[in-house]
């Protein structure tokens, strides 16, 4: 009998599991970060409101900056859209994206009042999803090393 050790011939499971994982979190958090960038460009700083149906106007520009993403791996997934930023009333990015009702301050500082609006959807994070969603499968070509 020859003096081979046969598990060095094989699989090793679990480092094969890790370089999977490294790989998936690697192709997953460049996917959220193109998806992001796609995002974040649709959106134009402007004082008008966008049509219904078109991404959104940023008019103070925070909507554009607190787009993130992040790997998630207990999951092995990515989450990517807007944080939701101090206010405790209102859910305007999600009204943005599909539509629907939300709570607006309107006012000076001493003298605030909230009212209900109702936004038309203007989509941003599905269309960049779609539009960046052709690439995945190029990202995970050649990924596990």
């Amino acid at each position: 009998m020859i003096g081979v050790d046969y598990k060095s011939t094989f699989f090793d499971r679990k480092a094969v599991m890790d370089k999977v994982d490294r790989a998936t979190r690697k192709v997953l958090s460049r996917f959220g970060a193109f998806v992001r960038t796609a995002a974040r460009s649709s959106i134009r700083r402007r004082k008008t409101p966008s049509a219904p149906g078109q991404p959104p106007s940023s008019h103070t520009g925070l909507l554009k900056k607190f787009i993130f993403f992040g790997y998630e791996p207990e999951k092995r997934s990515v989450v990517i859209g807007p944080a939701r930023l101090n206010q405790k009333i209102g859910n305007a990015p999600e009204a943005l994206e599909h539509g629907g009702m939300s709570i607006v301050l309107a006012g000076s500082r001493k003298n605030k009042s909230q009212r209900r609006v109702d936004i038309q959807a203007r989509p941003y994070m599905g269309p960049a999803m779609e539009k960046e969603k052709h690439k995945l499968p190029s990202m995970w070509a050649g990924s596990v090393k």
